[in-house]
């Protein structure tokens, strides 16, 4: 093969790679990407009707940090969200697009940039292929490749921030933490790659439960996973950590014509007096997964002082 046949082939790839990212941004909806502040790399879709954001529990993007009022501006997506307009809702310290402060309603235009307080938002229309862009460099920073739920150092950020929302607000916030019981065990009975393949598994089955969307499911580490869940309180997070650990309990793994042994010891804690930080939240899991371990696995506890 000549110089000249290797180089229409690494065209021609490039032309499949190109399309393929077009064919991928023409089904996602308009969206804002957060650049700047602590929102910077988060990705949020604006779908339908109206969306408010701000620190308020109910709005539908929560921005909870300095400046940011607790409805702060509001997102309006008109004509199947080709055609979206923002609106200030009277915040204390303003909305501004472009630098320039917004009164009324504004449309937004590919590439404007949106600052409340010290964030700042940058405005994608839908089917755009800065989009994909975005998602891909997204989930590589964000998510643990095997299994595809979120990493451990997206994690910590996510009940850093949640926990600050529950001091300042009051809400309920759980977390439920596990390990799979004598994972080392399997390993070497029989093999790395079923080990690999229950750790997919897993992530697979307990995504098909049925998460919250507001609920942040992530690998922590090895054989360990947890679920934070904003908005529950503790006998809720319970109910959802002891119907985990049913749904692993019952699951057939079955790999290379063999059917391994499964479980998972989980610990629950709450926000409550005590918890300043997402660790403090995570170690008192943490201490309550232990208690499962000691008392035979397989098993739901929470955190008892």
């Amino acid at each position: 093969m000549g110089k000249d046949d290797n180089s229409t082939i690494v065209i021609t790839d490039i032309h499949k790679a190109l399309s393929t990212t077009e064919q991928e941004a023409s089904d996602k909806p308009a969206a804002l990407i957060g650049i700047g502040g602590t929102v910077k790399g988060e990705v949020y879709d604006l779908i339908e009707g109206e969306i408010n954001v701000g620190r308020s529990d109910d709005a539908k993007i929560r921005i909870d940090t300095d400046g940011v009022s607790r409805n702060h501006f509001k997102i309006i997506i008109h004509d199947d969200g080709t055609s979206v307009t923002l609106e200030d809702l009277g915040s204390r310290n303003g909305t501004y697009v472009n630098d320039d402060k917004v009164n009324g309603n504004l449309s937004l235009r590919k590439g404007d940039v949106i600052k409340i307080g010290s964030v700042a938002l940058k405005y994608v229309p839908k089917g755009d292929s800065e989009r994909a862009t975005y998602d891909k460099l997204n989930e590589e920073k964000n998510t643990d490749g095997h299994t595809k739920c979120f990493n451990k150092s997206y994690f910590n950020k996510a009940m850093d921030r949640e926990v600050n929302f529950s001091k300042k607000n009051g809400s309920p916030l759980s977390l439920a933490v596990f390990d799979l019981d004598h994972f080392k065990k399997l390993n070497d009975n029989f093999g790395h790659d079923a080990g690999d393949y229950v750790l997919k598994e897993l992530a697979d089955i307990i995504r098909d439960i049925g998460l919250d969307p507001s609920y942040v499911f992530a690998r922590y580490g090895g054989e360990e996973f947890c679920i934070l869940m904003p908005k529950t309180n503790l006998k809720a997070g319970f109910a959802f950590a002891e119907k985990v650990r049913r749904v692993v309990e019952v699951h057939k793994f079955i790999y290379d014509g063999n059917e391994l042994p499964v479980t998972a010891s989980i610990g629950v804690s709450d926000y409550r007096t005590g918890i300043d930080s997402g660790v403090d939240l995570f170690k008192r899991a943490d201490e309550a997964v232990y208690k499962s371990k000691e008392n035979g696995r397989n098993q739901v506890n929470f955190y008892r002082p």
